[in-house]
């Protein structure tokens, strides 16, 4: 990479050396992680609490976010709060003016309120206007709809629900539940479309170089459909009505085997990013709509956005993850200047505020004046020091960053130098 060629003959040997320590010490089968354990348990927990108003509805629960879409294990902390979605089965979406459906699966109720997915102003953003009320046939398992009047639409789906998720905070449209010394969750009720929306037609079929994602993981993923989330655009939610009726739709199905496709390394500078962006004080708490100056959500969707148009040699090719993750964030560093972040799904859908430019700026200017010299300097210094936290107390002590550059990646070569876990 050209960035290589920047650095200096010793940043360059510790450079090549911190890519031996991530490959040796990441592990591509985790084991069972506390992490899995508690989102399994509240996934549980979910399905069997029942709402106030209908004691036959159940909520069918779906771990996203890190727990989800990370395959590897490094030594670092990869998980943060636990992301939970769940849709009651006693609702749908379609795409408008689709026909109601006949079939359902089977974890669909009896009776099923349907709701036409209904355009707003603003990409990505919808309204949902009750249609149908499908009734199964107890002969042949289809299902009868009868036709609501127009001019309903489906308000908050929080309300009338009897569970724990309302003694919660509300940011974006999750409910954070959290108790002392425990991991927090995030709960994000939702309603399910298992159709591919027309707002995302685009993305399909439109044209790919370099084979990313394949044939099969693109039919995987229409195959998996949608989810709607109760969370206005920025510019509506003071709006008394549209405030109260707009939803966003939520590609989470489709990101968890995307990135479940991407190869090893791939995953690692995803991981590499999000810690980095974080420690550096450049992230907020993603609430997975992009809507801060910058995100988790944003740097998912510079690594799709770079899988799909970067060719294989791109990441392989005598591969650096500094360099990697150097040119990606001076990717997003131009994003931040023009202030645009492209939507990864849906076309003129863009992800930057264009009310917070000042800040964009701000953000973009240290973002470009990253080296990997700095890049290295932070692995050493930072990420170093909260992977020693699970190494035993005579390999922590040899791996001190009081220590210069030169003697500190000598040890890691010492220590780290053995067959690769990849």
């Amino acid at each position: 990479m050209s960035l290589a060629m920047e650095m200096s003959e010793e940043e360059r040997r510790v450079d090549d050396i911190i890519k031996k320590f991530l490959l040796n010490t990441t592990r591509l089968r985790p084991r069972l992680t506390e992490h899995k354990v508690m989102a399994a348990l509240r996934c549980g927990v979910a399905a069997t609490a029942l709402p106030l108003n209908n004691e036959k509805a159940v909520r069918i629960p779906l771990t996203t976010g890190s727990v989800a879409e990370f395959y590897i294990e490094p030594m670092h902390e990869c998980f943060g709060d636990i992301d939970l979605m769940y849709h009651w089965n006693t609702q749908l979406a379609i795409p408008r003016g689709h026909s109601p459906p006949t079939q359902l699966p089977d974890e669909f109720h009896n009776y099923v309120k349907v709701c036409e997915i209904i355009d707003s102003q603003f990409p990505g953003y919808v309204y949902l206007e009750v249609r149908y009320l499908l009734t199964q046939c107890s002969d042949d398992n289809t299902y009868n709809a009868v036709e609501y009047d127009r001019g309903i639409y489906l308000r908050n789906i929080y309300l009338g629900l009897n569970h724990d998720d309302s003694r919660g905070d509300a940011h974006g449209p999750a409910f954070l539940a959290s108790v002392e010394g425990q991991i927090s969750f995030d709960y994000v009720p939702c309603v399910r479309c298992v159709l591919w929306p027309p707002q995302a037609a685009d993305w399909p079929t439109r044209h790919r170089n370099y084979e990313w994602p394949d044939s099969a993981t693109v039919d995987r993923v229409v195959s998996n459909g949608c989810d709607l989330v109760h969370v206005a655009h920025r510019q509506c939610r003071q709006h008394e009505w549209e405030g109260k009726l707009q939803w966003r739709l939520s590609f989470s199905r489709a990101e968890i085997v995307l990135i479940n496709s991407w190869m090893p390394l791939q995953q690692i500078v995803y991981h590499l990013l999000r810690v980095f962006l974080k420690t550096e004080g450049l992230t907020e708490t993603a609430d997975n709509s992009g809507s801060g100056t910058l995100s988790n959500y944003h740097i998912k969707t510079l690594m799709l956005w770079a899988c799909e148009l970067k060719p294989i040699s791109w990441w392989t090719d005598n591969f650096s993850f500094t360099a990697i993750c150097v040119d990606l964030l001076h990717i997003l560093s131009q994003w931040l200047n023009q202030g645009y972040c492209p939507h990864y799904f849906i076309t003129g859908c863009i992800l930057f505020d264009p009310n917070d430019r000042a800040n964009q700026i701000l953000a973009a200017e240290r973002l470009s004046a990253i080296d990997q010299g700095q890049l290295i300097e932070w692995f050493l210094g930072s990420y170093l020091q909260k992977c020693c936290q699970q190494c035993p107390l005579t390999v922590c002590g040899c791996l001190t960053t009081s220590a210069p550059v030169k003697n500190c990646g000598q040890r890691l070569l010492r220590l780290f130098n053995g067959d690769k876990a990849m």
